[in-house]
């Protein structure tokens, strides 16, 4: 059986389709995050309690997502993502209608627990169906599904709360979400070089305990722990920071600098191409370096040079996540759905610890607090990646 290769309708059908599904998982996840300062005034908790509303559905997601590639190989890869999407919108309509902060985050929780059906089973779908030369641009538009979603998520639901209020705008972003996840089911092309397999669930220890053998894997997981960690901390509290002095920026106006979401997109594309072409070694210790010089360039006062900072440690965060996500699929030797779930575990882990770390942070010692977390994370990213370079592993796949 052929692979999906360049080309051909199902090259296009199954790209566009993967890409919607991206699109959904992210809006929905972080529709959310701009929503953080509201739930601190609406509900009367604080920066730390209120970005529970964030880090309940990733840190969900991520424990859930340790089971869901087991599921998918006794389902199916598409089944089970169609099921994460419809289920996901639904969940994100009921969230509109919530009375109380705590069946909020319930909500919340459950919505991540439905939506690990997907990402962890995309990346192994692209790993099993596509042609090996083209993952790294795969999963690049992939990726870039993700930068759209998320950036729609928050621009469309600050916009709508400013107009009318955030339960409205959860109620359109899970009504959008609805009929993109109807298309996706009814679009994406069937599994080509999938096998069932039966009774799965008994071996995950042993599979997951597998890839804890494989030191470059572990490294790749250390690595989207912390930049995961990084990028949700510095979007969380970004808002708290823009709507206080000296900015009083309206919660519209704050998303809108979501637009830089859009270099996310064109980062993930391209820097999986440069790393096709010259090797990931070599370009993603660059995505990292890119990554610290914004963080540390939001330090700036002038509300411009922020957002230009904000857009360049953007650039490089999509950048090295496409480099280090399709990586994972080439240093599992087997079991790649567990070894994409426990990539994303770590990735979602750490956007749910960090994320809520963030606030003691904020709370304390303002952004320079803030950028300072983020910087010992960066700098230990660079310890990683550097282990993973120079190690034996990765000179042998050269």
């Amino acid at each position: 059986m052929s692979y999906i290769q360049k080309g051909t309708a199902s090259y296009r059908k199954a790209l566009f389709a993967l890409f919607s599904g991206s699109f959904v998982t992210f809006s929905l996840l972080y529709s959310a995050q701009p929503l953080i300062p509201i739930f601190s005034s609406e509900f009367g908790v604080s920066p730390t309690n209120a970005s529970l509303s964030l880090s309940f559905s990733t840190g969900v997601l991520a424990i859930v997502m340790l089971f869901t590639p087991s599921l998918s190989n006794s389902i199916g890869r598409k089944q089970i993502m169609s099921i994460a999407l419809l289920a996901a919108s639904i969940l994100s309509i009921l969230t509109a209608i919530t009375p109380n902060f705590s069946l909020l985050l319930l909500s919340r929780a459950l919505l991540g627990a439905v939506l690990a059906g997907f990402p962890s089973i995309a990346m192994t779908y692209i790993s099993e169906e596509f042609h090996p030369k083209e993952l790294g641009t795969v999963m690049g538009i992939y990726i870039s599904g993700n930068t759209v979603g998320g950036l729609s998520g928050r621009i469309v639901t600050s916009a709508l709360t400013d107009w009318f209020t955030w339960e409205i705008a959860l109620f359109i972003i899970g009504g959008i979400a609805l009929f993109i996840s109807i298309w996706f089911w009814r679009h994406l092309p069937e599994e080509r070089h999938f096998v069932k397999e039966h009774g799965t669930l008994k071996n995950l220890i042993p599979e997951l305990g597998y890839h804890f053998k494989n030191p470059a894997l572990l490294c790749l997981y250390g690595l989207s722990f912390l930049l995961m960690g990084s990028f949700v901390t510095l979007y969380n509290y970004i808002t708290y920071l823009l709507i206080g002095e000296p900015y009083h920026l309206s919660h519209a106006a704050v998303g809108s600098i979501f637009f830089v979401y859009l270099v996310g997109t064109f980062s993930s594309t391209f820097m999986g191409n440069q790393a096709d072409r010259h090797g990931k070694a070599k370009v993603l210790p660059l995505g990292i370096l890119i990554m610290t010089i914004g963080a540390i360039g939001t330090l700036y006062e002038g509300l411009w040079l922020k957002i230009v900072a904000i857009a360049i440690f953007t650039f490089g965060f999509f950048g090295s996540h496409s480099i280090a996500s399709a990586w994972v699929g080439q240093k599992a030797t087997a079991h790649k759905a567990q070894a994409s779930s426990l990539y994303l575990l770590f990735y979602y882990g750490g956007s749910s610890l960090f994320g809520t770390l963030g606030g003691i942070f904020w709370s304390n010692y303002g952004w320079n607090g803030v950028i300072g977390m983020i910087s010992v994370l960066l700098v230990i990213a660079f310890v990683l990646v550097g282990i993973l370079v120079f190690s034996k592993s990765t000179l042998r796949s050269r």
